[in-house]
């Protein structure tokens, strides 16, 4: 493409322009089709609460040899499974099959999974309505169900 005129009655010609190219980028393409909506099972909310339905241990990407622990979740909202990190020490005994879990992305680039753990996009941050790190660090008790 050449040069962009400057004349008076260019207007109409540049807004036709930038309304064409828009769609040749990746992030305006996936807001108006409103793929993330489509393609996340939390629907393009940040965070979202599950039930906990078994304890999973995923391998670790080389060259770490290490066992991660996750937990397979079913979301209350739509019912889909994901499977979600659950970070810190020892963390996993806090964790209880049938508890109520409210997980968030991990934060990986673009949607993905972050580190060492392929294919694992979401982490547990709050067990039975108590924040995991507190329970963790020991601030709080886990609470009778």
């Amino acid at each position: 493409m050449g040069k962009k005129g400057k004349g008076l009655g260019l207007g109409k010609k540049l807004k036709k322009r930038r309304r064409k190219f828009r769609w040749k980028s990746r992030k305006f393409k996936k807001k108006i089709l409103h793929l993330k909506e489509k393609s996340d099972p939390l629907g393009g909310i940040p965070q979202a609460r599950g039930i906990v339905l078994e304890k999973v241990q995923r391998e670790a990407k080389q060259p770490n040899s290490a066992m991660r622990k996750c937990v397979v979740v079913q979301l209350i909202k739509n019912g889909k499974k994901i499977t979600a990190f659950v970070p810190g020490d020892n963390a996993i005994k806090l964790v209880d099959e049938h508890d109520e879990v409210i997980v968030e992305a991990i934060g990986g680039k673009m949607g993905r999974a972050k580190g060492d753990i392929p294919g694992i996009r979401w982490q547990v941050i709050k067990v039975n309505d108590q924040s995991l790190d507190a329970l963790l660090k020991g601030k709080i008790e886990k609470a009778r169900k």
